[in-house]
């Protein structure tokens, strides 16, 4: 079921690639939000891991109820997180197609002229606006939604718990948000077939080091 996790969003990343295989411009914001909208999407792994935890039996049947119980909270906050990422998707392809000096169509368009041009500040440009989304992004959502999914708390309250978290504990959070970063970079560069791998680690990970903070209600 965990691996089931990863082929699934390996299959839409694929989806994305062919949608947009000559569109470079699009897939690459398409491809980095995906790190905003990947917490909402983890909500199966979180559900299994509290079951396994109580020691109760985990599997498929355990997410379809997840995602059959339409918590409002939920919806709301992957609203929120997808508006978000389809933000940044906008202002990527709007970076990259006016400020870069070249047409970008393809990986090796991007590398050359954005990433590899010295002559322009486009990619670092690129990288902060990127990181300053992607910031409160993490602190919004690193607690909040295992412990929606955990007690009977509001949006607000999780969101400001997941502030307080991150406030309180800087550089474990820093740490884990690179090691977040780095292995979803991974398992997107290998061919999208390391999210088969990736995405249940990181969900598990991310459900114990919420425990880790916050005790069994």
């Amino acid at each position: 079921m965990s691996f089931g996790h990863g082929a699934l969003l390996a299959g839409l990343g694929l989806l994305l690639m062919l949608f947009a295989k000559d569109r470079f411009w699009v897939l690459a914001g398409s491809l980095s939000g995906f790190l905003l909208v990947a917490p909402i999407l983890a909500t199966g792994l979180y559900a299994v891991s509290r079951a396994l935890e109580r020691g109760e039996a985990a599997g498929w049947s355990t997410v379809v109820a997840v995602w059959r119980s339409m918590d409002r909270r939920l919806v709301v906050f992957g609203l929120l997180l997808a508006a978000a990422g389809t933000c940044w998707v906008m202002t990527s392809a709007a970076l990259i197609t006016l400020l870069a000096t070249h047409r970008i169509d393809t990986p090796v368009d991007f590398l050359r002229h954005v990433v590899a041009n010295r002559d322009s500040w486009l990619f670092e440009l690129w990288l902060a606006l990127g990181g300053l989304l992607a910031a409160p992004v993490f602190a919004s959502s690193v607690v909040a939604i295992p412990m929606m999914l955990d007690r009977p708390v509001g949006v607000w309250v999780a969101v400001l718990a997941s502030w307080r978290t991150v406030l309180e504990n800087p550089v474990p959070m820093a740490v884990w948000a690179m090691l977040v970063m780095g292995f979803t970079l991974l398992g997107l560069g290998a061919m999208l077939v390391g999210l088969v791998f990736v995405v249940p680690m990181l969900g598990h990970a991310s459900w114990y080091a919420y425990r880790d903070l916050y005790a069994a209600p």
